[in-house]
């Protein structure tokens, strides 16, 4: 067996081992759920790398991902900075939480603010580029590093982001598919985004396209295993 088959092995090993599985806990089951010590770091580890994948799409100037084509056209008309319009974007998210009846958790929080925060020095840091080959070559690596920080903060177990939670949220109580909720959600505010002046491209294309499988794929070794809780949040 060579090591691309023994990599390959050991990642179906990972991905069908129950402990790997994401979990249902509320957001107290999730703080009582143990190993805080690994799981807050990766959380915010996640989270950065995350605004440095967004950065690197935008720097990229091919397209950025779905929600950014909003955040991009919100920030040409008001006095706020790129990160600081999705830190206003995700409050916004947040409080359409309230009629779904979807709990926050600390991730949720965290997601909320730390990424609007790093995401504007990161394009500040960035250097723009010219032509299209190193352009492409941004979009690939903010691709990839998306969907690694993606499986990150996810696999930390605390909680969702403001617009996956808003995606989840909806599925449940509409009873439609992750997959049309998610869609539906992510063609309107690019149509608005780009009608207010965000950039719709190829990257955005390939974002809709290869994220979902770079996540799956790399969720496995991302998944921190909890200690069960029972449903009051105490331990079993």
């Amino acid at each position: 067996m060579n090591a691309w088959s023994m990599t390959a092995e050991r990642a179906r090993a990972r991905a069908a081992d129950p402990r790997r599985q994401l979990t249902g806990h509320g957001p107290l089951q999730q703080l009582r759920a143990g190993r805080l010590g690994r799981r807050l770091p990766q959380l915010v580890v996640g989270l950065v790398l995350y605004a440095v994948s967004m950065a690197l799409l935008v720097r990229g100037t091919l397209g950025v991902m779905p929600w950014d084509v909003l955040h991009q056209g919100v920030a040409r008309h008001v006095p706020l900075t790129f990160g600081q319009v999705v830190i206003a974007v995700s409050v916004v998210v947040l409080l359409l939480w309230i009629p779904i009846r979807q709990a926050p958790g600390l991730g949720t929080v965290a997601n909320a603010v730390l990424i609007g925060v790093v995401v504007d020095p990161a394009i500040a840091l960035i250097p723009a580029v010219d032509g299209l080959a190193p352009r492409l070559l941004l979009v690939v690596a903010g691709l990839l590093l998306n969907g690694m920080a993606t499986a990150m903060y996810i696999g930390a177990q605390l909680g969702p982001g403001p617009r996956d939670g808003l995606m989840t949220g909806l599925a449940r109580r509409t009873g439609r598919s992750i997959r049309l909720v998610r869609t539906s959600l992510e063609v309107a505010v690019v149509l608005v985004g780009w009608a207010l002046g965000g950039v719709l491209g190829l990257a955005t294309v390939a974002y809709a396209l290869v994220i979902g499988p770079i996540t799956q794929a790399m969720l496995p070794w991302f998944v921190v295993p909890l200690e069960p809780v029972s449903g009051s949040g105490e331990r079993r």
